[in-house]
């Protein structure tokens, strides 16, 4: 089976006080749901390390918006530092995008892509899209959906395609300003 995860993380036990608002949108670039998450008070930082790099995507202050985008297989979640600069965008392949109870969601597929405002791109949890297949979890279509779908965005990411990064600051505004000032 998959996960399900949902755009307002109410599950997510570091945070302790946020602040969430969501909107759906149906515009020539975007059609789909917008999440954003503030956190006013976590438990802790969270703080990743990709090789040598170890960045803190989660404190006090820290933005998360997700996008959504029906009909795709992908979401996106931009992580915001405490004053507004971009930490890194984490793509992650789904199955499909949703609502349930008005509450956007993805069912995920597992693998994952991580770009950084630098440009660098970073696979993530190929051997967990091995593991779900090789155990039955997903077949082999939807295995061969999400390799093609991490392909493609790579391959637009690098043709400067990937619309989702560059409306990320454009969608944070919309949910800052009409959802949760």
């Amino acid at each position: 089976m998959l996960k399900r995860k949902f755009g307002d993380r109410s599950q997510w036990q570091r945070v302790i006080e946020r602040k969430y608002g969501q909107s759906y949108l149906d515009t020539k670039d975007f059609k789909g749901f917008i999440t954003l998450i503030k956190t006013v008070k976590v438990t802790e930082p969270l703080l990743v390390n990709y090789g040598e790099k170890r960045l803190c995507i989660v404190d006090n202050g820290y933005i998360w918006l997700q996008q959504f985008p029906l009909e795709k297989n992908h979401a996106v979640t931009t992580m915001f530092d405490a004053n507004g600069e971009i930490i890194q965008w984490y793509i992650d392949i789904c199955h499909k995008n949703s609502i349930e109870d008005n509450v956007p969601y993805m069912d995920d597929l597992f693998l994952d892509l991580i770009l950084l405002p630098s440009g660098e791109l970073i696979e993530k949890d190929a051997e967990e899209l091995e593991e779900a297949y090789a155990n039955g979890i997903i077949d082999k279509s939807l295995y061969e959906l999400a390799w093609s779908e991490l392909n493609s965005i790579k391959r637009d990411i690098r043709n400067d395609e990937f619309k989702l990064v560059n409306l990320s600051i454009q969608h944070k505004n919309i949910l800052i300003n009409d959802s949760i000032s």
